[in-house]
C-alpha cells in the first residue's frame, strides 16, 4: 500500500534545491543575453558610423577628382598626335582628353568621338593633316583646339 502524502509531509518549493539553482541559471542566461546584446549593438552602432565616415571620405575624394580632372569648366586638357611626323603608309596616334563637353566633334572625321577623358585611335593620312577638335557644353559655349600630323 502506498502511503498518501499529507499536507505537512510536503516540502516547500523553496526548500527544494532545484528551484535556486534553476534560478540562479535563469539569472545567468539573463546577463548573458544582456551582454550579447550589448555587445551587438555596439558593434551595430559602430559600423554603421564607419559606413557613414567611409561615405563621407569617398564623397571627399570623389570631388576632389572631379577638381582634379576639370572640374565644372568645359576644358581640353590633352589633344595630340604621337609621333608628330609619319611616312607615308604609315599611322600615329590621335588622342585627346576633354572635360564636360556635351558635344565633341573632330574635323576631318576620321573616327567616332566622344567625351572622354583619355581617347586614342589610329590615323594613316597619306599627306601632311590638321586634324581639329571642337566641343561644347550644355550652355551653347564651345572651345576648339588643333593639332598637325606632318607625313614627310
Amino acid at each position: 500500500m502506498i502511503p498518501s502524502e499529507t499536507p505537512s509531509s510536503r516540502k516547500s518549493p523553496l526548500k527544494n534545491p532545484l528551484f535556486y539553482s534553476s534560478s540562479i541559471l535563469a539569472c545567468v542566461a539573463l546577463y548573458v543575453l544582456y551582454v550579447l546584446y550589448a555587445r551587438y549593438d555596439s558593434n551595430r552602432r559602430y559600423e554603421q558610423q564607419t559606413g557613414q565616415q567611409q561615405e563621407q571620405q569617398r564623397r571627399r575624394n570623389d570631388l576632389s577628382a572631379v577638381e582634379q580632372l576639370g572640374g565644372s569648366e568645359l576644358a581640353i586638357r590633352g589633344f595630340y598626335v604621337s609621333p608628330a611626323t609619319i611616312r607615308p603608309g604609315q599611322s600615329a596616334q590621335l588622342c585627346y582628353d576633354v572635360a564636360n563637353a556635351k558635344t565633341v566633334t573632330l574635323d576631318p572625321p576620321v573616327a567616332a568621338v566622344w567625351s572622354s577623358h583619355s581617347r586614342c585611335f589610329a590615323v594613316a593620312p597619306k599627306k601632311t593633316t590638321s586634324y581639329k577638335l571642337s566641343i561644347s557644353d550644355a550652355a551653347g559655349k564651345s572651345l576648339s583646339q588643333a593639332v598637325e600630323l606632318k607625313v614627310e
